[in-house]
């Protein structure tokens, strides 16, 4: 198979887009990522697309992205994978492309979280966070996660503050992020003191829901010197499964999923967890940040603790974790969460990233959904020489 690249990347600010419809941020998404390309890019070198979305008020998404961006000509595909939708639409053009069938492909990832109506989940719970209102409704996903996290806490090292350190390294990296939803300094005394949404998550453990696109553009190894003479190699990409029921999970201090998808994007990559200079990884709560550094590879079981406590992931430590301000921060709206952390990767893998990472040159995105029946992980490679 051909070796892909990432040429181009570019994304919307992620936020409560009320005024904005998903027509009006597909374009946004992909005039930015078309602006990165450094030789250009004509909508006639598209010959393919993947739209990832978890779903959409205003119509038909994949005709939504044909019709907003003039692609009436080259088949357009919609993916769907809860919360590891943008990596699995990455994950398909990137097949489209090694095999042959196509050179160029667009990928977008977006959604409309603050227009999903809620009042079918169990009930509805708000909570003021620096004068803005943040809604969760308090279901599948939530009250899955927070089983976890509470056992997790239970069998190791880990407590509620370490979670909100997470939560403060986040907050601290977004305020260099003009494109994150929440910008401002935290600490963890006011982490700590935050409202519970549903124990041990606090306010400041959630993510806001969102609104917003992300896009990239995937070439084959034979074109990409038209496009860029600094491509960001896709050199793995996995995608795991595991049982959405927490009664036939023998162990809830661990995703399953996480740990098959990262076997495979290690495999595929030549790699190991070592190798990672910076990470962008699914904190849509605090705890799981935590759980996934241990999935990942990059420390050993119930000793995430460590890489916290002693500023190892934060910028300018052992190994960066989202840079970005993760989606704790920058917000989640599901199907573009996962190309815009890819956005995040090109740009540090290029030194061109808000919270650049000195010397990074491979980078790994993760997200866990489902509430955790699945995960995708994606590595890419700056350009050598």
């Amino acid at each position: 198979m051909r070796n892909v690249a990432i040429v181009g990347a570019g994304m919307t600010p992620f936020a409560e887009h009320f005024a904005l419809g998903i027509r009006d941020l597909l374009p946004m998404a992909f005039s930015e990522c078309a602006a990165s390309i450094d030789k250009g890019l004509d909508l006639s070198d598209l010959q393919a697309a993947w739209f990832g979305s978890m779903g959409t008020s205003d119509g038909f998404p994949s005709g939504i992205l044909a019709d907003t961006l003039g692609l009436r000509d080259i088949p357009v595909t919609r993916v769907e994978n809860s919360c590891a939708t943008g990596h699995d639409a990455i994950r398909n053009a990137m097949f489209g492309i090694a095999s042959g069938a196509y050179d160029v492909a667009l990928v977008v990832g977006a959604d409309k979280l603050r227009e999903t109506a809620s009042k079918g989940m169990l009930w509805e719970w708000e909570a003021m966070s620096r004068d803005m209102a943040w809604d969760y409704p308090l279901g599948l996903a939530q009250a899955g996660f927070a089983l976890h996290v509470r056992r997790y806490l239970h069998e190791s090292p880990a407590t509620r503050e370490h979670m909100a350190m997470v939560a403060v390294k986040n907050h601290h990296n977004a305020m260099s992020n003009p494109k994150a939803c929440r910008r401002f300094e935290l600490t963890v005394e006011e982490a700590l003191a935050a409202d519970t949404v549903v124990t041990p998550f606090g306010v400041y453990d959630c993510a806001p829901q969102s609104d917003g696109a992300a896009a990239v553009v995937l070439v084959a190894e034979d074109v990409v010197d038209r496009f860029t003479d600094r491509p960001v190699w896709i050199r793995g990409s996995g995608v795991g499964l595991d049982s959405v029921m927490h009664q036939h999970k023998r162990d809830m201090t661990s995703f399953p999923a996480t740990v098959r998808a990262a076997k495979q994007a290690f495999a595929m990559a030549g790699m190991t967890p070592s190798d990672i200079d910076v990470a962008e990884v699914h904190d849509y709560f605090t705890g799981i940040e935590l759980i996934s550094y241990e999935d990942l590879g990059f420390v050993e079981k119930f000793e995430a603790f460590k890489l916290i406590e002693s500023g190892g992931a934060a910028v300018g430590g052992s190994l960066p974790v989202n840079p970005s301000g993760g989606l704790n921060t920058k917000g989640h709206p599901p199907g573009a969460t996962g190309v815009a952390q890819c956005v995040e990767l090109f740009e540090q893998l290029r030194g061109d990233a808000a919270n650049q990472i000195d010397g990074a040159r491979i980078g790994l995105a993760h997200n866990v959904g489902g509430p955790t029946a699945v995960a995708a992980v994606t590595i890419l490679e700056a350009a050598t020489g």
